[in-house]
């Protein structure tokens, strides 16, 4: 586990906005692998534990998670003027990007070979996210909630929305709960023994 002490931070809102706009770049199809590599390996930032508490709080809010992260990551090290900073640097290039792929992809997006290429992506994504989950599983050790209940709660999710096809809102205010719940007992019972 990285101490705090042993943390970088970002040096500037620029430093924010041009790692932001790098971490976008690379993001094509998801960017999970990306963002945790970057910001936990490379630049330091943040922790194990600190990314996947803060992934957590980026995925329940509205909107995609990694520009919940810049916001939030942002807003830690320079208030309002770097959750901006992070946030332009999350759209401002993937934007001019994604509006060139569309004036080019508009003319061939019907075409077998085009239509084989998005697909190979996707799964190419859902592989980057699963070995991320799995990098990231030995922060779960250190969870208050223990890593056996962390495994549950995660595959009850998975069977609620990927088997049974249960809305997302639905299972993720569920295992929420069921999480926060379990979360506070056992926080409750390490402070009572630390009490002593």
């Amino acid at each position: 586990m990285s101490e705090p002490s042993l943390l970088n931070r970002p040096k500037s809102k620029m430093d924010l906005f041009l790692s932001f706009t790098w971490l976008a770049l690379q993001g094509f199809g998801g960017v999970l692998a990306v963002v945790q590599r970057v910001l936990v390996e490379e630049k330091r930032w943040m922790s194990k534990e600190q990314f996947v508490e803060d992934w957590a709080v980026a995925q329940i809010m509205p909107g995609p998670n990694v520009v919940n992260l810049s916001l939030m990551i942002g807003g830690r090290y320079f208030g309002l003027a770097g959750a901006l900073a992070g946030l332009a640097g999350m759209l401002t290039a993937p934007l001019i990007v994604v509006l060139l792929l569309a004036i080019a992809f508009g003319g061939v997006s019907d075409a077998a070979w085009a239509q084989g290429a998005l697909r190979g992506m996707g799964a190419v994504s859902a592989g980057l996210i699963a070995a991320v989950g799995l990098k990231l599983i030995s922060a779960l050790k250190t969870n208050p909630m223990g890593m056996p209940v962390c495994i549950g709660l995660a595959v009850l999710s998975f069977v609620g929305v990927g088997v049974m096809r249960w809305p997302l809102a639905w299972v993720l205010l569920g295992m929420g709960l069921l999480g926060c719940g379990w979360a506070y007992v056992q926080l409750a019972r390490a402070a009572a023994k630390g009490a002593r």
